[in-house]
């Protein structure tokens, strides 16, 4: 599974990463980015769940 953040929607309200702080961070510009692709498998539902709740839908997972 791989985990792609779109960071020119992103409106950097940091659920991802307190849905997910292992997998997700605010990165310089305050844009969430994936730390780790592809996802470990103990983390993929987490990183799903952080999709799913993203307000602005601009998390996209891949399997």
């Amino acid at each position: 599974m791989r985990v792609t953040v779109d960071k020119s929607g992103c409106i950097s309200c940091g659920l991802c990463v307190s849905t997910c702080p292992e997998l997700f961070a605010m990165d310089s510009s305050e844009k969430a980015e994936a730390m780790l692709s592809p996802v470990p498998p103990n983390l993929e539902e987490c990183a799903r769940k952080a999709a799913d709740t993203c307000p602005v839908s601009v998390i996209e997972v891949t399997e």
